[in-house]
């Protein structure tokens, strides 16, 4: 038993260090007096420091593989730094500005220099401005109160067409109460034309289609088809910013559009509600269902 705690003692010690190291002769030792068992613990704890030796082996392998692939990573992925800026919308006349870490929107500076006429736009107050980037600086500047607002009343400057000003025919009385129905027939025939293209949303088609077969709902359902495809920004009016889509191709060819529009704004706040635009259609209020929740939030397909 003394023979076999000193050999079990000793191949501990190689663990850290070898027999040579700790000067162990085992010519000194009777080889003959190791039995069965001496042999078979031997062997368990040979097999046991060979094990360590591997596992230890392969941890290093295994670091030496981690961190090279580490180092691949930081070379084929780098770490992007996201700018505020791209996910900020400052809207016309706008740009997101950084302020350290925080994005703001902030009155464009400067505005590209058009030297093409056909460049220039027409206000509604029948000024010709250089392009649309100066009316929408113009009214930034006005709205946030900074130096080089000319008018304080520019705030609500809107575009009526591109181009110079220039002299429109007189909307006459005859003209200007015949209008509303000339409108009403032609926002249903753009909305049936967008339908037969199938460029219409889901929503949108089936109020066309409950127009086409239901004629108390033609001219109604074509007024509130119009009405939330101006109101871009969903929040229950249109501004004169808005009504630019629909203002801009037909002053050239209706003298009466902007009188018209004009009109509509009946208390002179800058926006058109639902009811200001029926009325202005001459349509019955209660004919009015605004569904324009359910139409912004369909996603738009081609049907057919």
């Amino acid at each position: 038993m003394k023979w076999t705690l000193l050999l079990f003692f000793g191949l501990l010690a190689l663990t850290t260090k070898t027999l040579a190291e700790e000067d162990i002769d085992l010519a000194d030792f009777d080889l003959s007096e190791i039995n069965d068992s001496d042999e078979e613990l031997l062997r368990e704890i040979e097999e046991k420091s060979l094990n360590n030796d591997i596992n230890r082996e392969n941890e290093i392998a295994n670091k030496i593989a981690a961190d090279a692939l580490d180092a691949q990573n930081n070379v084929l992925n780098p770490v992007v730094e996201i700018d505020p800026c791209e996910k900020m919308h400052c809207g016309a006349g706008r740009v997101c500005q950084l302020n350290g870490i925080v994005a703001k929107c902030v009155c464009i500076p400067e505005c590209p220099e058009e030297t093409d006429v056909r460049r220039h736009v027409c206000t509604g107050k029948n000024e010709t401005w250089p392009s649309d980037c100066a009316v929408y600086q113009q009214r930034c500047l006005c709205d946030t109160h900074e130096p080089g607002c000319k008018n304080p009343d520019n705030v609500h400057l809107h575009i009526d067409y591109y181009g110079v000003c220039h002299e429109q025919q007189e909307c006459t009385e005859e003209d200007k109460k015949d209008f509303p129905r000339r409108m009403r027939d032609w926002l249903f025939n753009v909305m049936r034309d967008l339908a037969e293209r199938d460029e219409l949303t889901e929503h949108y088609m089936q109020m066309e289609l409950e127009a086409e077969t239901n004629m108390t709902r033609r001219w109604a359902n074509a007024a509130v088809w119009k009405w939330c495809d101006l109101d871009s920004n969903t929040d229950r009016s249109i501004s004169r910013h808005e009504l630019f889509p629909i203002r801009a191709p037909l002053v050239s060819l209706e003298q009466c559009i902007a009188p018209f529009l004009d009109s509509c704004d009946s208390n002179n706040d800058h926006r058109i509600t639902l009811v200001e635009w029926g009325a202005c259609l001459e349509l019955d209020e209660a004919d009015l269902h605004a569904r324009c929740d359910d139409i912004h939030k369909t996603v738009p397909h081609l049907l057919g």
